[in-house]
């Protein structure tokens, strides 16, 4: 999963313009339409997670030449455990071919990888390797790249909630602040723009709490089709979005 151009070990692109209000500093995508994608070819649904994989780097080079800093991709949900014994087991096999070949080279360029979601449903040997792949990269800063990987919102909250109760926290004390440090996203910010590939308009569960504010971008563009141009498009979009977090605009 090469984010960037493999050129020489710190090659990663610098923003040419850097983050602003007309720039989402945090981008999540869902990444719908790989079973789609390969179906219409006639080829396995597991070709279609693979050529979705090979797509990240691109689409993460292109977020960081726009000024983007943090981005989140939802690769599979609590939910997808129901699917095809056969697709979730490509999925997992590619899901561990790419953070053992790749989790250096992202280190080299000064990318920070986090994962949310469980690890304990996961196989041991690809657990072991998320698990070395963000201590790796732990201190790097200069650009956040978070894989949701047996992730749910609900779940998500459900956890923050039993966390705070074992912490002992006053009620008095729990706030939208205190809840949003207990989340599983607790070192990142809340995305200002959620990208949907393959033409669905639900969130799927994802980012429930964090998503709240974001502006919400679904294209019909399946996930292996969606290149540096429709990342564009996405961003441009969001430019022309005017957000008011519950306010209005003055004299509006």
């Amino acid at each position: 999963m090469t984010v960037f151009p493999r050129s020489s070990p710190g090659s990663v692109p610098s923003p040419s313009t850097g983050n602003d209000l007309a720039t989402p500093r945090h981008v999540a995508i869902i990444m719908d339409g790989n079973g789609r994608w390969a179906s219409q070819r006639s080829r396995p649904r597991a070709e279609g997670h693979r050529a979705g994989t090979a797509n990240v780097r691109s689409v993460i080079s292109r977020l960081v030449e726009r000024g983007v800093e943090y981005a989140t991709l939802f690769a599979f949900s609590t939910e997808n455990w129901s699917r095809p014994g056969e697709e979730i087991s490509a999925l997992l096999a590619i899901l561990q071919e790419v953070i053992r070949s790749e989790a250096e080279e992202l280190h080299q360029q000064g990318v920070r990888i986090l994962h949310i979601g469980r690890l304990d449903r996961l196989p041991e040997d690809l657990s072991r390797e998320i698990v070395n792949a963000v201590k790796l990269t732990r201190d790097n800063r200069r650009f956040t790249l978070t894989i949701a990987f047996d992730y749910g919102g609900r779940a998500d909250i459900a956890s923050a909630i039993k966390s705070i109760i074992a912490d002992g926290v006053s009620p008095d004390d729990v706030d939208d602040r205190l809840i949003a440090r207990y989340l599983a996203t607790g070192s990142t910010p809340d995305p200002d723009l959620v990208i949907r590939t393959g033409g669905e308009f639900r969130i799927s569960n994802f980012l429930l709490w964090q998503s709240a504010y974001a502006e919400f971008y679904s294209t019909p563009v399946q996930w292996p089709d969606f290149d540096g141009d429709e990342v564009d498009r996405a961003l441009d979009a969001y430019r022309l979005r005017k957000r008011r977090f519950g306010g209005v605009e003055p004299n509006g």
